[in-house]
């Protein structure tokens, strides 16, 4: 759908790509006065998905928040996507999201209609997520921003986090990558109608039916593979771990069009400041090229779940996962840490 305005010329960075980066925040942090409590499990000192607090012996509540730029022209499907990501730090939690609030804002010329487009997306993904959208806040800015803050919730003892995964445990993607490398091409026009309506589709699909697949399993580690890139999430789960992370680059899912695209050098920012951020941890094997390491690094937007999990179950588990998310993939394992945090093999 084409609109009288174009929402990604009102912004300077699109999607997840215009997350500040790895690191950066747990610096500005550092020596905050921050109170304690055995309830919180999970806070910002573990570079998670989400906060974990503690309810009772049956129930942790799950609080997460994400919104962006846009990332597409369509205002629907703009908020669509943003919800879409948001509710997805609670699923690489192990929970269901319940409750969420609304976080827009209106840029200068965005005409209401377009404003209740973007609404409605939201409000569509978080019906089909079974979600509630409460309420929110709205503010004028410089350039058009919309998201959810998100509670949900899990069993205490089933919450998963970035920092959980064993040596012996193999990993499972359960999207492609590409998408921050696809979506700055069709910017300057470069990539066809039926690939932007391809990687739209899966950036609007909800990480729900692979959450459920997931939780059926004795998985050790999960986090989304969002704006850090698959290096940058796989290195915070190396590093949580205390473990190795080996990734073999013949079996991650990508989208084809987007190694061609990063041939050519056309790269988001994101993508250098994950690399510049992990790249000290990474050893690459003999002939991977630089257009693939892009890939590797490419920020994604409402990405996949990448989870660990032992290896005597990860074949029964990909073979259910692909029903609802057919591109899933085993794409490494895990090792006891070793001189580096991720290997690329």
């Amino acid at each position: 759908m084409e609109t009288e305005i174009r929402l990604t010329k009102l912004a300077n960075c699109a999607g997840c790509g215009a997350k500040l980066g790895a690191g950066t925040l747990a610096k500005m942090l550092e020596g905050f006065k921050t109170h304690s409590d055995p309830r919180l499990i999970v806070g910002y000192d573990k570079s998670d998905d989400a906060s974990v607090y503690v309810l009772d012996e049956q129930t942790a509540l799950i609080q997460t928040t994400d919104f962006f730029p846009p990332i597409v022209d369509d205002p629907y499907l703009y908020g669509k996507i943003a919800a879409t990501n948001a509710l997805s730090d609670v699923y690489a939690m192990g929970g269901e999201p319940k409750l969420a609030l609304n976080i827009l804002c209106v840029a200068e010329g965005m005409p209401d209609e377009v404003v209740q487009k973007v609404l409605q997306g939201g409000y569509d993904a978080a019906y089909e997520a079974g979600v509630i959208i409460t309420g929110g806040h709205t503010i004028r800015g410089a350039e058009p921003i919309y998201g959810l803050a998100v509670s949900g919730f899990a069993h205490p003892d089933r919450i998963l986090t970035n920092s959980g995964a064993n040596p012996g445990d193999v990993l499972i993607l359960t999207k492609p990558l590409g998408v921050g490398i696809l979506t700055t091409g069709a910017k300057a026009d470069m990539v066809a109608p039926n690939v932007i309506a391809r990687i739209h589709t899966q950036m609007a699909t909800l990480n729900k039916a692979a959450r459920d697949v997931m939780v059926r399993y004795p998985v050790s580690s999960c986090t989304d593979v969002t704006g850090f890139s698959l290096i940058g999430h796989s290195y915070e789960m190396a590093q949580g771990s205390g473990c190795s992370i080996h990734l073999d680059t013949q079996r991650i899912p990508y989208h084809s069009e987007a190694l061609e695209l990063a041939s050519m050098g056309l790269v988001p920012a994101g993508a250098y400041r994950n690399r510049s951020y992990a790249e000290r941890g990474v050893k690459n094997a003999a002939g991977i090229s630089v257009a693939m390491q892009d890939i590797l690094y490419d920020p994604q937007t409402s990405g996949g779940l990448l989870f660990a999990i032992p290896k005597a179950h990860a074949q029964a588990c990909l073979d259910e996962l692909l029903a609802v998310a057919p591109a899933s993939a085993v794409i490494g394992h895990v090792t006891e840490k070793q001189d580096h945090l991720i290997y690329l093999e």
